[in-house]
């Protein structure tokens, strides 16, 4: 696909199921205005994005600080992905440690339908592995 990254993710968040998730057309006239100011933003497969201002957070793709971050409801904040807590903790991910193994097919079941929200969710979690298996002293034979 030849599509820019930053335009394919509008275009996902402008499909999400529920319409009150959707970015408003004043929202949209912004992103695109900002694009079209921006054509270096538009470079396909381009990971050098210029940060988005934080009023714009469908393109605000900054990974959040998780070095505070000590149980699954200050992680899901620390996403801005709240709205999945109950569902979290009631599929018995109830602590970090269990949430590093989670899969896409377990966001699915417990109701992360959102692609975007699963790669963000997935994301962390990679990260929060990296982390782990950083912290892990080596054993010397």
């Amino acid at each position: 696909m030849d599509c820019p990254v930053v335009l394919h993710q509008l275009m996902l968040d402008c499909w999400q199921k529920d319409r009150n998730s959707r970015p408003k057309f004043p929202d949209l006239v912004s992103m695109l205005d900002k694009m079209i100011r921006n054509p270096a933003s538009l470079k396909t497969g381009t990971n050098n994005i210029p940060p988005a201002p934080s009023h714009h957070p469908l393109l605000d793709r900054g990974a959040p600080d998780l070095s505070s971050v000590s149980s699954v409801e200050d992680w899901l904040a620390a996403l801005k992905m709240t709205q999945y807590r109950d569902s979290f903790l009631g599929s018995g991910f109830t602590s970090l440690p269990l949430v590093t193994d989670i899969t896409a097919e377990d966001l699915q079941r417990i109701g992360v339908a959102l692609a975007g929200h699963q790669k963000k969710i997935l994301t962390s979690v990679q990260s929060m592995r990296h982390n782990i298996d950083d912290q892990s002293p080596t054993e010397s034979v």
